[in-house]
């Protein structure tokens, strides 16, 4: 039996007597890189949304490691271990690099807002912060201001500070949007890297890199699961084919 980190049951969000999310079964195998992909307006970030929680279910279950989460708060999540990029990667444009990932390492170790505690006391992060930013390839940036950072760049910072609250599941919405093809190469290249012992659930619009790096995808359209599989198995499905009407139907097959 596969080892199973995160599943929903019947997942659904409705608005007002709109249903945004219709009952969604999603299982997420520990280890993967899990890919949620749908035309615009499928419900991709609502379901990210139910998830980690910034949203309450309708109806349905979220189970994570077996245990039902679906009541649990936002904060509950995190501590749980299921860390969303933009949940702590709201960088500090004005602090360096180094001190942005320590703050999101302090957060791990409960003190995050001791803002009144010396730099000094902060130093023995460094050592572990310096890591993390060689994982990520920002040693380098290390004393560089956040906000002149290249924007690739604040990409690679916000997974570091995702990193430091050591995540068991990693939810990444839309890592690559707005990127240079360069950019893409790299955090592409980072995501697969960072994935080693960890499992990742990303949203994600760009076929290439979800053909390069993800085990398993879930198509989402209207709010419901349309497929599910490799990109081999989802991107010859004839309604996969169908919801991504037109080109992005041709970059769906021509992405390897």
């Amino acid at each position: 039996m596969t080892d199973v980190i995160l599943e929903t049951k019947n997942l659904t969000k409705e608005f007002k007597g709109f249903t945004a999310v219709s009952k969604v079964n999603l299982q997420i195998q520990r280890g993967h890189i899990h890919a949620l992909i749908g035309p615009n307006g499928a419900g991709k970030t609502t379901c990210f949304n139910l998830l980690t929680k910034f949203l309450v279910p309708s109806s349905g279950q979220i189970l994570f490691n077996g245990r039902d989460i679906t009541m649990a708060p936002p904060a509950q999540i995190a501590r749980s271990g299921i860390i969303r990029s933009f949940q702590i990667s709201a960088v500090f444009p004005h602090l360096s690099v180094m001190e942005n990932v320590r703050i999101g390492l302090q957060r791990s170790l409960g003190t995050s807002f001791h803002f009144w505690k010396s730099g000094s006391s902060l130093s023995q992060l460094n050592d572990r912060a310096m890591a993390l930013l060689e994982e990520v390839d920002l040693a380098s940036f290390a004393d560089t201001i956040t906000v002149d950072l290249p924007y690739g760049r604040k990409r690679a910072l916000e997974i570091a500070t995702t990193l430091a609250m050591e995540p068991e599941l990693m939810l990444l919405d839309e890592p690559t949007q707005g990127m240079g093809h360069e950019d893409v190469d790299r955090v592409t290249a980072l995501i697969k890297k960072v994935s080693a012992g960890r499992t990742i659930l990303m949203v994600e619009h760009n076929m290439a890199v979800i053909s390069g790096i993800c085990d398993r995808i879930s198509v989402l359209q209207r709010g419901a699961l349309l497929a599910e599989g490799t990109y081999e198995q989802v991107s010859k499905n004839p309604q996969v084919m169908e919801a991504y009407m037109g080109t992005t139907a041709t970059e769906l097959q021509g992405a390897h």
